[in-house]
């Protein structure tokens, strides 16, 4: 079955539905300190975030508004459900991992997992980005910010 569908108005929808998660989240932080910019409160990055996801989506609105409107006709396919179960199941991972193996499993289930999810990805490739993010991970979370997150907790 092929359709009509326009990727303008759907630019459009996508501008204003990011807007409207950065006024949330502007406004959601408002309710905190905010703070000065040498001594940020609680709620100064998540107002920045909002800020700046507020000007995206209406970055994005403007140009899908001002772009020439156009029709393209595609072939409507069924849903894949991969990614998206993929995606849940490395999180539920994540989860259970997190609070009984510590975080070197649960980060490294969570990316191998969701990144299973596309099906350009092969066993080998997973694994690689997953080893590779957990570097990166114990290179930011543990040693930088010493995040007080245990990195084996089975034993």
């Amino acid at each position: 079955m092929r359709y009509l569908e326009s990727t303008h108005a759907r630019d459009q929808a996508g501008g204003i539905l990011i807007a409207a998660l950065g006024l949330a989240t502007a406004r959601g932080a408002a309710s905190y300190s905010i703070g000065t910019l040498s001594r940020m409160g609680p709620g100064y990055f998540p107002l920045a975030l909002g800020v700046l996801l507020t000007l995206v989506g209406i970055a994005i609105f403007l140009t899908a508004r001002s772009a020439t409107p156009n029709a393209v006709v595609a072939e409507r396919k069924p849903w894949d459900w991969r990614g998206p179960a993929f995606i849940l199941l490395g999180i539920l991972a994540f989860i259970i991992l997190g609070k009984y193996g510590g975080l070197v499993p649960a980060t490294f289930a969570l990316v191998f997992i969701s990144a299973l999810g596309d099906r350009g990805n092969s066993l080998k490739s997973a694994l690689l980005l997953s080893s590779a993010i957990l570097v990166v991970c114990l290179a930011v979370f543990h040693w930088g910010l010493q995040l007080q997150f245990p990195l084996f907790t089975w034993g």
